[in-house]
């Protein structure tokens, strides 16, 4: 067989038999809407290969491997993994799904018509403090430590389904370290980094970061940031302005999602212990001035 068929060509199978028609997305894709017909076997999965065995024990057998819309490499590893396998007659069907619907051939499922993306409605979203959560790292030329602070509140404001504007507020004098274990030596890095060394916990407890804008980026994808956040960070009573990547999305009970990764110049919000750049012959007391921030937010 070919590499690629086409709906036309893969309906005159069908109704033939003796053919295997294997959708590769995963099980709740499949579940929603396929091919009448067609089996399950999802390729993201690691017992791909193993479904495949049930499915398909005669290595001859002629099988056509589809995915959703053929613009992704789905089908393709999908063919790939057969044929290395063993599998001698392996086509993808063109286009996958989307243009077997486009053809009018029948499909079947939950909702065989597609499924609403989840949307995010405008309004305020508080942010749950108990599931989001700051994690940081800091480090200097032979190690590095690492931890988190606890999210005290905030909320995100959503205009035509994109941030508009926002508060996060961090509570200081949580700060934790997860790699020392050692109870002597983490209690000393955490009065370290709470003392006027660093971060003055006792005059300064909280931190915050105030959204005041927000760029989309048109060609996100899933899984990479989808807008820029534009806003002030302040610390230890200094605000600077800011802009990082930001991935936010909608969950399925309402409620919404934001991830994001950033580095920040401690030394600009007067953080400046172990810093090369106002100390010198600083030896092992050398700490990088850049801190790898990673925030996890669950707003409802």
């Amino acid at each position: 067989m070919n590499t690629k068929i086409s709906s036309t060509e893969l309906k005159q199978l069908v109704d033939r038999d003796g053919i295997v028609v294997i959708d590769v997305m995963t099980p709740e894709e499949y579940e929603a809407r396929h091919i009448p017909g067609a089996h399950n076997a999802c390729v993201y999965e690691m017992a791909f290969l193993d479904r495949m065995a049930d499915l398909a024990v005669d290595r001859a057998a002629t099988l056509v491997v589809y995915d959703a819309t053929g613009n992704t490499q789905a089908g393709e590893t999908a063919r790939e993994k057969l044929l290395q396998a063993g599998y001698r007659s392996v086509s993808i069907l063109a286009g996958g799904l989307a243009a077997w619907r486009s053809a009018g051939y029948p499909i079947e499922g939950s909702n065989p018509d597609g499924i609403a993306a989840a949307s995010l409605p405008d309004g305020n979203y508080a942010i749950d403090v108990k599931t989001s959560k700051l994690e940081w790292i800091g480090r200097n030329i032979n190690k590095r430590h690492y931890g988190a602070i606890a999210i005290a509140g905030g909320e995100l404001t959503l205009h035509n389904g994109r941030p508009a504007k926002g508060r996060i507020e961090v509570d200081m004098r949580s700060i934790r370290d997860f790699d020392l274990e050692d109870e002597s030596w983490n209690s000393l890095l955490i009065r370290h980094l709470k003392s006027d060394d660093f971060f003055e916990v006792d005059r300064f407890p909280a931190a915050a970061f105030d959204l005041t804008g927000w760029e989309p980026l048109t060609e996100a994808t899933p899984g990479t940031p989808n807008g820029m956040a534009i806003g002030q960070l302040t610390i230890k009573n200094t605000a600077r302005f800011i802009r990082f990547p930001a991935d936010v999305s909608a969950e399925k009970d309402g409620s919404l999602k934001a991830y994001a990764a950033l580095d920040i110049d401690r030394t600009l919000w007067n953080v400046n212990y172990g810093s090369g750049r106002f100390y010198e012959r600083l030896g092992m007391h050398l700490v990088h001035d850049l801190i790898s921030l990673e925030l996890f937010i669950k707003a409802k």
